[in-house]
C-alpha cells in the first residue's frame, strides 16, 4: 500500500497564519499538524507517501524534507499547480501510485486515535473504496454517507439540507486501483473542481463494493483558530511530563508540563498541561493551562493560558491573554500597565500593543 497525503490547500479560515505558512505546517503542542498525519500514516507501515503540494510547496519540502527522519520513509512531491479537487489529486499522481492499494489522507486532520483498525478492515475486505465517517452533530456541513445493514455505502451528498445520516466524511479514504477508471470517468463539479465524493458516488452506481468504517476516536479538521486551539487542548491532556529545561528555585510547577532543552523558567508558575519549547525563557509570568509555547520565545511579566505562542514570539507585560494565538517572531506588548484581559489572534512577524 502507498499513501497521498493532501497538503495543497490555501486555508482562508485559518489566516492571517495561512498567508504566512501552509495550513497544513500549523502546529499543535508544538508539532506541525502534516506530521502527525504522517506518523498515523507510518503506523500502517506504509513507507512510500506522495505529498500532494501546491504554491508553498516549498515550505512543506524545508519542513518534512525527505521522510528519512521519520524512520523507514519516503517522501515524493507531487506538484497541483491549481487547487481543482482532491480527485484531480489522484490523476496527477497516478504515475507515483500506479495500480497499488493507497490512502488518501488530508493533511490537516487530526485523527490522534490513529486508524490501523480501519485499514485493516480495508485489507481484510478490498473493496474498491473505503471511506473513513464520523458521527458529527450537524451533518449539513459534510460530505454524508448513507449506509446500508452491512456497512455498505449506498450514496454519498456532499453538503445535503436533509442528512439521511449523521455519518460524515472526515478527509481519509482507501482505494484499489478502481479509483483510477472512476476519476477519469467524472466531470468538475460546479465549483470546477473534480470532487472525490463524485468519483466515489460513480463507483456505487456502477455495482462496485464500497464501505465505510467509523472512526470513534477524536477528531477534527484544523482549519479554523478556534479548532486549533480546541485540538492543542485535547493533544495536551495526554501529555506526560518532561524536564530537560532549567527551573529555578522561586518557580513552581504543577500538573503535567514539559520544559525542553535549553529552556528557562525563572520566578514563574506553570498550571499544566503546558509545554514550554527548547532555547524559550519564561519569567516573572504564570502559564495558565492548555497552553503551548514554541520554541526560541520569550514570555515576561505576563499571563496566559489556553493559547498557543508560535516560534519566536514574545508577549510582554500582558496580563490575562487567553484564547490567543501569537504567530512566530510576533512581538505583544502594553503600553502602561495592563490589567484587564484579552484575546488576540496575532499573525507571524506582526508588533501589537494593548493599552492599560
Amino acid at each position: 500500500m502507498k499513501a497521498l497525503v493532501l497538503a495543497g490547500g490555501s486555508g482562508t479560515r485559518l489566516r492571517p497564519f495561512s498567508y504566512s505558512m501552509p495550513k497544513q505546517l500549523i502546529p499543535i503542542v508544538n508539532t506541525p499538524v502534516l506530521e502527525y498525519v504522517l506518523r498515523n500514516i507510518l503506523d500502517l507501515g506504509v513507507t512510500e507517501i506522495g505529498v500532494v503540494v501546491g504554491d508553498r510547496a516549498h515550505e512543506i519540502r524545508q519542513a518534512l524534507g525527505d521522510g528519512s527522519r521519520f524512520g523507514a520513509c519516503r517522501l515524493t512531491y507531487l506538484q497541483q499547480d491549481a487547487p481543482l479537487g482532491l480527485a484531480h489529486t489522484v490523476t496527477i499522481a497516478r504515475d507515483f501510485l500506479g495500480d497499488d492499494d493507497f490512502v488518501m489522507y488530508l493533511g490537516d486532520n487530526m485523527l490522534p486515535e490513529g486508524i490501523t483498525g480501519i485499514a485493516e478492515e480495508f485489507a481484510a475486505h478490498r473493496p474498491a473504496a473505503h471511506v473513513v465517517v464520523h458521527k458529527v452533530p450537524d451533518p449539513r456541513a459534510f460530505g454524508v454517507a448513507e449506509l446500508g445493514p452491512g456497512g455498505e455505502v449506498l450514496g454519498l451528498v456532499e453538503k445535503p439540507e436533509q442528512p439521511r445520516s449523521d455519518l460524515a466524511l472526515i478527509g481519509v479514504y482507501f482505494f484499489t486501483a478502481a479509483i483510477h477508471e472512476a476519476v477519469r470517468a467524472i466531470e468538475p463539479s460546479s465549483r470546477g473542481e473534480l470532487e472525490i465524493t463524485d468519483a466515489i458516488q460513480w463507483l456505487v452506481a456502477s455495482g462496485a463494493d464500497v464501505r465505510a468504517g467509523q472512526y470513534e476516536g477524536y477528531w477534527k479538521d484544523t482549519g479554523d483558530v478556534e479548532d486549533v486551539l480546541e485540538c492543542n487542548r485535547h493533544i495536551l491532556e495526554s501529555l506526560r511530563p518532561a524536564m530537560d529545561g532549567e527551573v529555578d528555585e522561586a518557580s513552581v510547577l504543577t500538573g503535567p508540563v514539559v520544559v525542553e532543552a535549553g529552556a528557562h523558567i525563572v520566578r514563574s508558575r506553570i498550571e499544566g498541561p503546558v509545554v514550554i519549547g527548547a532555547g524559550t525563557v519564561v519569567a516573572d509570568s504564570h502559564i495558565g493551562p492548555h497552553t503551548s509555547i514554541g520554541r526560541d520565545c520569550a514570555v515576561t511579566g505576563s499571563r496566559l493560558e489556553y493559547s498557543i505562542a508560535l516560534d519566536g514570539a514574545s508577549v510582554t507585560g500582558v496580563q490575562g491573554l487567553r484564547s490567543s494565538v501569537i504567530g512566530r517572531s510576533a512581538r505583544v506588548g502594553t503600553v502602561g500597565q495592563s490589567t484587564d484581559r484579552y484575546r488576540l489572534v496575532v499573525g507571524d512577524h506582526t508588533r501589537v500593543e494593548v493599552a492599560a
